[in-house]
């Protein structure tokens, strides 16, 4: 056991739920510390949330959940890749996020009291952590700090959705994708000034269209422009950009 390991171990006792096991909490603890929602939360304080949490293991095309479902938790992402989208009564689907590892998505609609207005899906084989909202709501009464926290994600969320609103109504369609590839360069955590790099593309260029708010084929032509000016070069759905900084260069 190493000084960390130890260092969480001493900060738990007294604080581990009675029905769950201190290897178990100390797992969770763990598991729940790779979210910003709990960065600069003690050892103690996360494992308060232990005794409303449960690990989900999902395949990939499985549903977490389907729109109109009540909501009683939110989920965080340890593994894998979920799609969240509205889907029409034909069969139409709009997809809203793509969420990676570490994002969390439910609590808005959980405070709310109000079912899902979209559905989840898994996109990849992935591990989430559900929490529930009871326990949730209990450590939000007995903790400013853990409240301000949450509001200060729900901000970010909303700020987020205004650049979206932003990208949909000013950029074309180019630049939403050139956009897209940047984001995802930096995601990958290469943050390369200038240089070759290349992006592998998290999902089908399908789902990826649906979140730019593009066809299809509208994106599949925009790549196919892109490849012409020499910007990118494409090999199925790896993404090989010459020169990152020439691209930057090219949104103007």
């Amino acid at each position: 056991m190493n000084h960390c390991d130890t260092v969480c171990r001493e900060a738990l006792q007294g604080a581990t739920p009675a029905d769950l096991p201190m290897t178990e909490v100390e797992r969770l603890c763990r598991l729940l510390g790779q979210a910003s929602l709990f960065n600069g939360l003690a050892c103690a304080d996360i494992a308060r949330f232990a005794r409303g949490v449960r690990e989900v293991k999902v395949a990939k095309g499985d549903i977490l959940f389907h729109r109109g479902d009540p909501c009683t938790g939110f989920h965080l992402i340890l593994s894998g890749q979920i799609k969240l989208a509205f889907t029409s009564a034909d069969g139409n689907e709009k997809v809203v996020d793509i969420l990676h590892p570490g994002k969390s998505f439910g609590e808005a609609v959980m405070f709310m009291d109000k079912p899902y207005v979209v559905m989840a899906q898994a996109l990849s084989d992935a591990t989430l952590l559900y929490i529930g909202k009871q326990v949730f709501f209990e450590e939000m009464a007995g903790d400013p700090t853990f409240c301000r926290k949450i509001i200060a994600g729900l901000a970010q969320r909303l700020h987020h959705l205004m650049a979206d609103v932003e990208s949909y109504s000013l950029r074309s369609g180019r630049e939403r994708v050139i956009g897209y590839l940047l984001r995802e360069e930096e995601r990958e955590g290469e943050g390369v000034a200038e240089g070759q790099v290349s992006i592998r593309l998290p999902t089908s260029k399908g789902t990826i269209a649906s979140r730019l708010n593009l066809t299809q084929e509208h994106f599949s032509r925009i790549l196919h422009e892109l490849t012409n000016a020499r910007l990118i070069q494409v090999e199925g759905r790896t993404i090989h950009i010459p020169d990152i900084g020439r691209l930057r260069k090219s949104l103007g």
